[in-house]
């Protein structure tokens, strides 16, 4: 189900609680409301839809909508500063980024995965993650 976005800088300040398997609904209302925003939106953390949960959805390089419960950046490299948007707040800001990361998360069915992004899609990913740690750009 669709959500509406928060735009409370309070609500997107909180730091997300981690996932559990109990969290699927979130994680498709999450996926849904990405989906429905896709023209303005690449990525989305659930604190953006009201849900202080670890959950972001993200399209990928081949603009495949995925979801990543309790995602956590485990290598960085190749920093750089750059300017980003959020669907929750008007204009854009100033941000550090790294060109390639490394990313450990669990599935909806909890099972554990790693890969590694690079460009914009690393830096979608990295920006979601920073909405769960309560960082609003």
């Amino acid at each position: 189900m669709e959500r509406t976005i928060v735009r409370s800088r309070l609500v997107l300040s909180r730091p997300a609680r981690p996932a559990t398997g109990e969290d699927a609904a979130i994680a498709q209302d999450l996926l849904d409301t990405l989906q429905a925003h896709e023209a303005t939106c690449a990525g989305m953390a659930a604190n953006m839809v009201g849900q202080s949960v670890s959950i972001i959805a993200f399209f990928d390089e081949r603009k495949r909508a995925c979801v990543m419960l309790n995602p956590r950046i485990i290598e960085r490299t190749g920093a750089y500063q750059t300017q980003e948007g959020c669907l929750s707040l008007d204009g854009v800001r100033p941000a550090t980024r790294h060109r390639r990361i490394k990313v450990s998360w669990q599935d909806l069915d909890m099972a554990e995965h790693t890969a590694t992004y690079q460009g914009f899609v690393a830096q979608v990913i990295q920006h979601e993650c920073d909405h769960l740690a309560g960082i609003v750009i």
